[in-house]
């Protein structure tokens, strides 16, 4: 008996130390990323007759997050409760954790409310979870119940709370979590600091973020210094993310893949491409080029930067294309107007297997608009309904603006009527699409019907409105919309909107008023505002007011056309040739030069261009004979035009 019973107990050990090996090699597998060989090493233990502990469906559950398996999940699951480790705490954390990685919120609430005991790991996987997805009421609620049941907050749950009050862009908010913070003393974690320069950042408060980051010097990793660069990279500041990345250098903190990512999106203005190439050639040298995610923004940055030839260099020569590699590079041809090569690049996705997501659609509506090119973004219209894209409330906004720009108002209003869902964004854009369509007094009903369903209209709303009352010369109504702002909505008027009430002075000949309203105004302004009233004085022929405002703009932009031609142009209407010369001599010497004009037409899906003084189109014999033949006809009075008057001749 005693001879079996330690035959047994060896048995029992050996098989312990086994279940112990296969749960290092898991392990392994997982650390290192492999997810499904973790899954096919369990598989192999449970083969072997070995049956798995605690510890072992903890590493099975992170596989499955890992690749994001709702079936898989729900397997391990129903093993896990045929097991005796059902109840155990520690297994069902690793439960909750999975199915949030997963993104099954439902099914891990239900795994939380049945758990028998919960401690702070578990509180903190649904905080993690509610606070990933942005459902904030549920995240304060969830984390009420944590305090009620006597559970001390850590670190962790800081850094949940902290992501979780960025969906809601509150500065207030973020700033009581921080208070919270420090209150409990995990200021001092790093990962925590790390957070909250980046939701500082994220927020607009870069003064916040930079104070975070100055505070922990001690112990600033290389993701603090990637949060803060970030931070400028999200505003564009590619001088101030230079700076700090240099400092990091010198700091002796080797830069990551991250790093390089953060710093290529500082530069996305003409003006940074070469700081951006000296970026690539540093990434070469770190090793990162061949990261899938820097060169997906590299291409971006050259795109963004007008170097689109680098850009299509760069993922012509890419092995492996994602998503996001092909919706980059369609993204920089329909920014740029390229329509015909952005939509070659788009069918090419198609036929290589790569399925368009929510962000291509947009580049290619938001391409259509502004090339004007109507029957393209029908045909794009079509594709997302296919999709199930229409039922995403930006897709719908994006073509509305699409249909607008097109001068397609009915069409435009049908998408507007249709959406299963309006936000804020979407009246705006048909107020503003109406505004752009001469539909004035239709856009301000709009903003009446919006205000009585109890949206409230923000800077952009009242830019639509302001320019509906510009257009159709509603001084009186652009007043009252002028002064609603800050009375009604505590909104203070941007640049834009003193640009609008500018104008619309001007368009009624108020020019002195107009004058004195821009040198009063609170805020300094632009070139644009000072634009807006020389082109008045080009209408109303007042040539002193336009001498005073040209020479602003001279002061201000000496390089641009457009006020040397509207002053040229208001001397001429007046008679004052001497001056038009004068003016003429001053372009030379400033080195000046007007861009020719340029006009797109969409013949069959294809964009041709025509540019003044310009006959190098390969139908151009053709086509100025038939309008030099329409000309003609139109002087000649006696001759009335009718389509059977054209001569025979084949068109682009």
């Amino acid at each position: 008996m005693a001879a079996n019973s330690v035959t047994q107990s060896l048995n029992v050990y050996s098989k312990l130390l086994t279940v112990k090996l296969w749960n290092s090699r898991i392990k392994e597998a997982v650390n290192q990323n492999s997810a499904h060989k973790a899954l096919l090493l369990f598989r192999q233990m449970k083969q072997k007759g070995l049956e798995p502990n605690n510890l072992t469906f903890p590493f099975i559950a992170k596989a499955c997050a890992k690749i994001s398996n709702l079936k898989y999940s729900q397997t391990l699951h129903n093993q896990i409760l045929k097991s005796p480790f059902g109840s155990d705490i520690f297994v069902q954390t690793a439960l909750v954790d999975m199915y949030i990685k997963c993104d099954q919120v439902d099914y891990a609430c239900k795994t939380f409310e049945r758990m028998p005991e919960r401690d702070l790991a578990a509180w903190n996987a649904m905080l993690i979870g509610f606070a990933k997805l942005g459902f904030l009421d549920k995240l304060l609620s969830l984390f009420g119940g944590m305090t009620f049941a006597g559970i001390h907050p850590d670190s962790v749950t800081v850094v949940g709370l902290s992501l979780g009050v960025l969906s809601t862009r509150n500065l207030e908010l973020v700033k009581g979590i921080h208070s919270f913070g420090i209150q409990i003393g995990v200021a001092v974690d790093v990962t925590v600091a790390n957070t909250w320069i980046a939701v500082y950042a994220k927020c607009g408060d870069l003064a916040s973020a930079k104070k975070v980051f100055d505070e922990i010097d001690a112990v600033r990793t290389v993701i603090s210094w990637n949060s803060m660069i970030a931070g400028y990279a999200h505003f564009e500041n590619f001088a101030n993310a230079f700076d700090l990345y240099r400092r990091m250098l010198v700091d002796g903190i080797k830069p990551d893949a991250s790093s390089i990512v953060s710093l290529i999106s500082s530069c996305v203005q003409p003006e940074a491409l070469f700081q951006g190439m000296q970026i690539h050639s540093h990434g070469i040298q770190l090793g990162c080029d061949l990261n899938l995610s820097v060169t997906n923004t590299l291409i971006s940055m050259y795109s963004k930067c007008g170097d689109l030839n680098s850009a299509r260099f760069l993922f012509d020569f890419m092995s492996n294309r994602t998503c996001v590699s092909w919706t980059v590079m369609i993204s920089g041809y329909a920014e740029k107007g390229n329509m015909d090569e952005a939509m070659t690049l788009f069918y090419s996705m198609e036929k290589a297997g790569e399925t368009a997501d929510l962000v291509t659609v947009l580049s290619l509506v938001s391409g259509c608009g502004k090339t004007g090119s109507l029957e393209l973004g029908k045909c794009i219209d079509s594709y997302a309904k296919s999709k199930g894209f229409k039922e995403d409330a930006m897709v719908c906004n994006a073509l509305i603006d699409m249909y607008s720009k097109c001068g397609s108002i009915c069409e435009a209003r049908e998408v507007f009527r249709t959406m299963p869902e309006r936000t804020i964004v979407s009246w705006t854009t048909m107020i503003s699409g109406c505004a752009v369509n001469g539909e004035f007094e239709v856009a301000l009903d709009l903003f009446h019907q919006m205000r009585g369903l109890g949206f409230k209209p923000n800077q952009i709303t009242f830019l639509a409105v302001l320019q509906a009352c510009t257009h159709a010369g509603f001084l009186d109504k652009g007043w009252e919309f002028f002064n609603m702002m800050t009375t009604e909505y505590d909104i203070y008027p941007g640049l834009d909107h003193y640009s609008c009430m500018a104008d619309l002075l001007g368009r009624k000949g108020k020019l002195i008023v107009a004058l004195e309203f821009i040198l009063n105004m609170p805020i300094k302004p632009d070139a644009g505002i000072w634009s807006a009233l020389l082109s008045a004085c080009k209408v109303h022929h007042n040539v002193e007011i336009g001498k005073h405002v040209a020479s602003r703009l001279f002061e201000m932009e000496p390089q641009v056309a457009a006020p040397y031609v509207e002053m040229a142009n208001i001397y001429a209407s007046t008679g004052n040739w001497d001056e038009v010369a004068m003016i003429r001599l001053l372009m030379k010497h400033n080195n000046v030069s007007k861009s020719p004009g340029q006009s797109l037409v969409q013949v069959n899906g294809k964009t041709h261009r025509f540019t003044v003084e310009d006959r190098s189109h390969p139908e151009g014999v053709l086509i100025y004979a038939l309008l030099d033949y329409l000309a003609l006809q139109l002087k000649d009075d006696r001759y009335p035009l009718y389509l059977r008057d054209i001569p025979e001749m084949e068109l682009v």
